[in-house]
């Protein structure tokens, strides 16, 4: 399988006029993103936590977090991003993807956006009904799925 990158610019959401774009690696095996410390610290932002996290061969490592605004496909999202050495590849993971309603098309590794974005079921939300069906029984409140 090909490997899929997208063009995200990365934003400091203290300061947004503080942004840098690169091209990210789309990574559906991890779940926050990463960027080098040298990029965040380019526009400002520092590390606020750690998280223990499981790397491809299976150790585990503490790395630092920090929090920031990615914007890709014309859809913004806030992020978790794990900080990276120097000269690492940025990674965008799944977290950013779904958030987003993104999705990789397993055939042709695309990017993907769907029509919604996926949401658990929430009591007293009623689902949408698709505009072909507004006439059908879930155009009723109540009605729906849920």
């Amino acid at each position: 399988m090909g490997l899929t990158h997208v063009q995200v610019t990365l934003r400091n959401p203290a300061d947004p006029a503080r942004s840098w774009e690169g091209a990210f690696l789309v990574d559906t095996g991890a779940i926050d993103s990463l960027v080098p410390r040298d990029r965040l610290e380019q526009i400002g932002l520092q590390p606020r936590d750690q998280r223990t996290y499981e790397l491809a061969d299976g150790r585990q490592a503490v790395m630092d977090i920090a929090v920031a605004e990615l914007e890709f496909m014309g859809e913004v999202v806030g992020a978790t991003i794990v900080v990276g050495e120097e000269g690492t590849e940025p990674l965008l993971g799944v977290t950013a993807l779904e958030s987003m309603g993104i999705e990789v098309d397993p055939r042709s590794q695309q990017l993907r956006k769907l029509p919604s974005v996926r949401l658990k079921r929430v009591r007293g939300v009623v689902a949408a009904s698709p505009p072909h069906c507004l006439d059908g029984p879930q155009a009723q409140p109540g009605a729906g799925s849920w």
